[in-house]
């Protein structure tokens, strides 16, 4: 790339990636303590949400992915998807106890109207977000990088999400979220939601078209089901194995993450959670970062390695221990090895996809990433809490999520780690033969 080129490109990657890893950290790991706290849901109601969302996002990025590449535009369904993304956001600042109540006054429960609506507009945000970030932006990073430059490129990508934690951990740190007699979620919301529309807005001036082959000669149906047919799986053996094990990957973390935040906060009681946070979210930061350049270097095998035994040495430590030094070693590992991961799973995937049929592919990558992680994980999870403490909080009795979901999570990377090695047995096999 020309310099000035880089720049913009690397501005353009920052600032979408960014933006939208705070949309979905705020509805990851934020809409379950929303409803948690505000409304008393149960992890049931909190692993239903997030499946609902997994199977929303699945369908809309098959969907919308395959329309990109048929038109064979990307930027419009980026910066319009990014527009809508931030005015369905700030639609959860009107899911409050009063407005409802008053729309429903003989509710016997409004509570629980108010997770159901919740739930629902959780789905048409993912929908909006899914479109622009999920299909479209993620198709335009494979279309404007090369496999020389990928494993920086996505190395930046991958770090985003614990820059967006940063971000909205900060932001939450000034804000007393548990609370329930001031609305202090409509700020979070409206805030998050303006920033969504504004950087949507500067997508129409930032945000350059990649040149696309469009496929005129495809059906729209035939885009859709493109990944899914037989005989281009039999051309791409390697990218579905990727993706088999990528999808391993994130129900490991699934299992843990969406009580990640009620566990902190109400497991282990530590008001100061985002003191300890911090420091490791800036780290993993680094790391990840520098591990996306190495992935550029070592390859897959050599690189993926060293990620998912982070990650399962950041389990066993949180599973073990409850001082907060340790939770916070524990919380480094874990975060070094999860976003460093997502960096090197994300990079063999953009590596092994057919070029020109990104978008095709998105769809594919999302049902690995997305889809079957947050259908299964969550209910393992909350099925491991499905004996958990019980308390009292604002008028609720809900859960207390405890340190049994990491080894649940455990368990399952332990199985990737056999999964790896069993991969790398056959191609060094093969390898000898050849």
């Amino acid at each position: 790339m020309e310099k000035k080129s880089k720049k913009k490109f690397i501005s353009t990657l920052v600032i979408f990636s960014l933006v939208g890893q705070i949309a979905w950290v705020v509805e990851n790991m934020y809409f379950n303590v929303f409803i948690y706290n505000m409304f008393g849901a149960s992890s049931d109601d909190i692993s239903l949400m997030v499946a609902l969302s997994a199977v929303t996002a699945t369908l809309t990025t098959l969907l919308i992915g395959a329309l990109s590449d048929k038109l064979g535009k990307r930027k419009v369904f980026i910066f319009g998807g990014y527009i809508l993304w931030g005015i369905s956001i700030l639609g959860f600042a009107l899911v409050r106890q009063d407005i409802i109540g008053a729309i429903f006054p003989a509710a016997v429960s409004v509570s629980a109207i108010c997770v159901t609506i919740a739930i629902i507009l959780d789905c048409v945000m993912t929908f909006f977000g899914s479109s622009a970030n999920d299909a479209c932006f993620n198709a335009w990073l494979t279309d404007t990088t090369t496999s020389e430059n990928r494993g920086s490129a996505e190395g930046i990508n991958a770090m985003m999400p614990l820059v967006a934690i940063l971000v909205v951990f900060g932001g939450a740190m000034l804000i007393p979220l548990e609370q329930t007699e001031k609305n202090y979620w409509t700020i979070i919301f409206s805030i998050i939601g303006g920033v969504v529309i504004l950087i949507g807005i500067l997508g129409i001036f930032l945000i350059e078209e990649p040149k696309i082959e469009i496929t005129e000669n495809k059906s729209y149906f035939g885009n859709i089901i493109y990944g899914f047919r037989p005989s281009v799986i039999k051309k791409n053996p390697m990218l579905y194995i990727y993706l088999i094990l990528f999808t391993v990957f994130g129900i490991s973390i699934q299992i843990f993450m969406p009580y990640l935040i009620i566990y902190y906060e109400r497991g282990l009681q530590m008001s100061n959670y985002v003191f300890i946070m911090a420091p490791a979210i800036v780290l993993a930061s680094v790391f990840t970062a520098i591990w996306g350049k190495m992935y550029d270097k070592l390859k897959f095998k050599l690189s993926v390695l060293p990620c998912v035994v982070l990650l399962a040495l950041g389990y066993i430590i949180l599973f073990v221990f409850k001082h907060s030094a340790l939770v916070f070693i524990g919380s480094l590992l874990m975060m070094c090895g999860y976003l460093s991961g997502m960096a090197v799973f994300g990079a063999v995937i953009r590596d092994n996809i057919p070029q020109n049929k990104s978008g095709m592919f998105q769809g594919l990558r999302i049902v690995g990433q997305v889809l079957i992680p947050g259908v299964i994980g969550p209910y393992i999870g909350s099925f491991i809490l499905r004996n958990a403490k019980q308390e009292l909080i604002n008028g609720q009795i809900t859960f207390i999520p405890n340190e049994n979901i990491f080894l649940g999570a455990l368990i399952v990377d332990i199985a990737l780690i056999i999964g790896l090695g069993i991969l790398f047995f056959v191609k060094g096999k093969k390898n000898e033969k050849n």
